[in-house]
């Protein structure tokens, strides 16, 4: 996958960051890190990397992707980095004060940083194939396809859930009705029985009410003859002596 990529004969995309403020020999040593690299393990490698060239490279190797897909076509699963190097650009030069109204030269180097990724050859995607396939691990779009499966799976549970508390209100708003339905029905079934109640029953009821009445007179007589008259209990002081 070394060499020289025709962009007329092979599918893919370029990207150029131009006048990128750092070196070329400090850019080249993080492109060496992912030439002829597949993209995942690309983006892998500039994310751990500890250079500060890291994020200018991946800055690019991202815009030359996105060119792949968008202006190309391409799919990303099957890209990777064909070629990338960096070129020299113009010095910057400044000055730095010095003591004694003295002054030094700053000489800032700007390189311009070039990535090309292209499409994988069938051969080259069915070798990847069958390395993953043995090591047990999956391609990003399969892993992506079982994480938005996951997710559809999740909120179908979390959509049950939710419907499960109105189920269980809707059984408990009719135990309720049931309920009141059965008590309304009780106290109507006892007033009828009040209302169908026997008349010797009533007329039993009304001789002790009358009986007792009777009994109460009869007390209160007693009572009355028990107070004596007062003239009577005055007697004569002639007939005590």
């Amino acid at each position: 996958m070394s060499g020289l990529i025709d962009l007329d004969v092979i599918a893919g995309a370029k990207a150029t960051h131009k006048y990128a403020r750092l070196s070329a020999s400090k850019a080249r040593v993080v492109l060496n890190l992912i030439r002829d690299e597949d993209l995942a393990l690309a983006r892998d490698r500039l994310r751990f990397c500890e250079r500060g060239a890291a994020e200018v490279v991946s800055k690019v190797l991202e815009s030359a992707v996105a060119n792949a897909t968008n202006n190309e076509q391409l799919d990303a699963d099957e890209l990777y980095v064909a070629e990338c190097w960096a070129d020299e650009g113009p010095v910057l030069k400044r000055w730095r004060p010095r003591a004694r109204g003295r002054a030094t030269r700053i000489f800032k180097q700007t390189s311009h940083i070039t990535v090309i990724v292209a499409q994988l050859s069938p051969e080259e995607l069915e070798m990847r194939e069958a390395r993953l396939a043995a090591s047990g691990s999956q391609t990003a779009a399969a892993a992506r396809a079982a994480r938005v499966a996951a997710s559809r799976a999740t909120t179908d549970t979390g959509e049950a859930d939710e419907s499960a508390p109105d189920d269980a209100d809707d059984i408990v708003a009719t135990a309720d009705e049931a309920a009141e339905a059965a008590i309304d029905d009780t106290g109507e079934a006892i007033a009828a029985e009040v209302d169908a109640a026997d008349p010797n029953d009533e007329a039993a009821s009304e001789a002790d009410a009358d009986g007792l009445v009777d009994d109460g007179a009869r007390r209160a007589d007693v009572a009355t003859a028990d107070v004596a008259d007062p003239e009577e209990d005055v007697a004569d002081p002639e007939e005590r002596n």
